[in-house]
């Protein structure tokens, strides 16, 4: 596993964090989601879940001296700032521009049919920071109990 351990640090974490993500939602609503393991968005981010545990694995295993370290750790600032602002804006102009269509629809009493106005777009594209550091610290906990095994 030596030589895979990043990968599989990286793709567990992504697993665990959306396995997380209806389990939490029942602690929190008390009621099952279970189609959000599947869904991007919610508690914890699985994308920063999968950077942090790479950049951890790669910490572990070639060093925090590494170039490939100072790569992945780039990485996961980015990845973690447009978890928490880019998508997480384009999911709130997406809600915005539904509730447009809506009340244009009830104002002038004219109905929009065609298929593009009808598309259910998804809503919740990115993470609120709270959300972005859960991911974090999913992505910290199987990196290092991962390294245990390596």
């Amino acid at each position: 596993m030596s030589t895979y351990y990043p990968f599989i640090a990286a793709l567990s974490a992504n697993i665990i964090a959306q396995i997380l993500k209806p389990i939490i939602a029942r602690i929190v609503n008390g009621k099952w989601h279970l189609l959000m393991a599947k869904d991007s968005g919610g508690f914890p981010s699985s994308h920063t879940a999968a950077v942090v545990s790479l950049m951890i694995a790669i910490g572990i295993q070639d060093g925090v001296n590494s170039s490939v370290f100072a790569l992945s750790f780039v990485f996961a600032l980015i990845v973690c700032y447009d978890a928490a602002n880019v998508r997480y804006y384009a999911g709130q102009n997406i809600q915005v521009t539904q509730q447009l269509i809506k009340d244009i629809e009830a104002i002038t009493k004219v109905e929009f049919n065609n298929p593009l106005y009808l598309k259910q777009i998804k809503q919740v594209l990115g993470h609120k920071w709270i959300e972005v550091f859960g991911g974090v610290i999913v992505g910290l906990l199987v990196a290092c109990v991962l390294s245990l095994f390596r």
